[in-house]
């Protein structure tokens, strides 16, 4: 996708000039989504920021990356705070105009059965329907989620587990990962009667769902936190990468302030109890958009433990300056989530460097994809480039917490990492994949 043009409107102010071009330059993936939202609903975006007491995106962009870390929200109460998050999704869904350019900006209603989608009047809620009944039983769910989802960043969401009890080639879904967690239902009560949850209901500005749908909330939540760690878990299981026998190191190529803003050191600790015993795991964070982080190391660390660190710079930048030089290790496996090297602009500025250096180093690759589509194109693109694939398909542990699009809800839902591929080298290597062969490439 190319970048828009900034506007040659002459009476338009060069400060919103200003703006639009930086959100529209760089590698930012929030700027596109900024520039989507108000081709959809013009003027969302500014609703957005005027919600965060921010006054461009610049501002956004610099508490984002740590640099404004005063930033003051004014907020004042919990139910300020929920307001504020509600306000950004409140627009017409047909005919998509703002409560600010109605006649009365308190004739915005919600829709009663999903209390997510809003219409500027009953003839709009009509007209939607027959779009809307596709998706407002989803959206409903997506609406639960996005307010249950605080209680990830209180602490309360994940609940505690422990190490497996089973070999991971024995763990095939979350189904299985939920019957190896011990006294299940009372770490759900735990949460379900926590503090904040009671603060939650008691704030939302929405009826309060039956407590059943809560609790599956709860749990749609925890594979959403789960699903990365999962995710380079089942990378390091199916390429046969034995963290048992050495430390182990993944990159996380493309990584950006959605991996990295607010982590914690124990955010990936169930590679930890996935794999006990290990050798030692480090999860390095790698792209432009990265938070500032620990660095990468320069030695193994802990045995049993998983070390997260970060460096901020395009992936090649990082291979030629730090792994080339000894000061950061080589990786076992890469993983890229969500990396949108489909899309034309990203693939000329960023990803095809990227690309070439982990096909001709014969670096196992493991990548997620929102979408089927978006699978198909990624697909076409390594075959483009001679990349050996082997294998790709929907991925058992995607996160089942809907994303809507907040500026089209009316669209499918979609979820993270819903689909997978696995490269690995050129496909002059060999004609055939037999992953039994992985083993031994990667003893070499």
């Amino acid at each position: 996708m190319s970048h828009r043009k900034v506007s040659s409107n002459k009476k338009a102010s060069k400060k919103k000039s200003v703006e639009r071009s930086v959100a529209a330059r760089g590698y930012y993936t929030d700027s596109l989504g900024f520039l989507a939202m108000d081709s959809n609903v013009p003027g969302l975006s500014e609703v957005i920021l005027q919600k965060l007491n921010m006054k461009s995106f610049e501002e956004y962009r610099s508490a984002v990356e740590g640099s404004d870390l005063a930033a003051n929200f004014g907020i004042r109460t919990y139910a300020e705070m929920f307001q504020k998050m509600e306000d950004t999704y409140k627009f017409c869904a047909q005919c998509k105009k703002l409560p600010s350019r109605l006649p009365d900006p308190r004739a915005m209603r919600r829709c009663k059965r999903c209390q997510n989608i809003y219409y500027c009047s009953s003839e709009c809620q009509r007209e939607n329907w027959p779009v809307h009944k596709k998706f407002c039983r989803k959206l409903k769910v997506a609406a639960i989620d996005r307010l249950v989802e605080w209680l990830v960043f209180t602490g309360d969401i994940p609940f505690p587990t422990s190490p497996w009890t089973k070999p991971t080639a024995d763990v095939k879904t979350w189904e299985d990962w939920f019957t190896m967690q011990e006294n299940l239902e009372e770490k759900l009560d735990a949460v379900m009667a926590s503090r904040y949850m009671g603060i939650l209901w008691s704030n939302a500005g929405k009826p309060k769902p039956e407590n059943s749908e809560i609790r599956e909330s709860v749990k749609r939540l925890t594979t959403d936190f789960f699903t990365r760690p999962m995710t380079i878990g089942f990378g390091i299981d199916t390429f046969r990468v034995d963290p048992y026998n050495g430390p182990v190191t993944v990159h996380v190529v493309g990584a950006s302030h959605i991996e990295t803003l607010n982590i914690r050191a124990s955010d990936y600790d169930e590679l930890a109890k996935m794999f006990p015993g290990n050798q030692g795991l480090e999860v390095v964070m790698i792209g432009p958009e990265v938070v500032v982080m620990s660095p990468p190391l320069t030695a193994y660390g802990p045995r049993g433990k998983v070390y997260v660190s970060g460096y901020k710079g395009l992936y090649h930048v990082f291979w030629e300056t730090l792994v080339e030089n000894e000061r950061a290790a080589r990786p076992d496996l890469v993983v890229g989530f969500h990396p949108g090297f489909h899309a034309s602009q990203g693939l000329a500025e960023g990803w095809l460097p990227t690309l070439l250096l982990l096909r001709d180093y014969n670096i196992p690759a493991l990548f997620t994809m929102y979408s089927e589509q978006e699978l198909k194109y990624s697909l076409q693109i390594l075959a483009e480039l001679d990349a050996r694939v082997l294998g790709a398909g929907p991925f058992p542990f995607c996160s089942l917490k809907p994303e809507q699009v907040q500026s089209d809800p009316n669209k499918p839902p979609v979820s993270s990492n819903a689909y997978y591929l696995l490269f690995r080298g050129p496909t002059w290597f060999g004609s055939e994949t037999n992953m039994r062969d992985l083993e031994e490439d990667n003893m070499d």
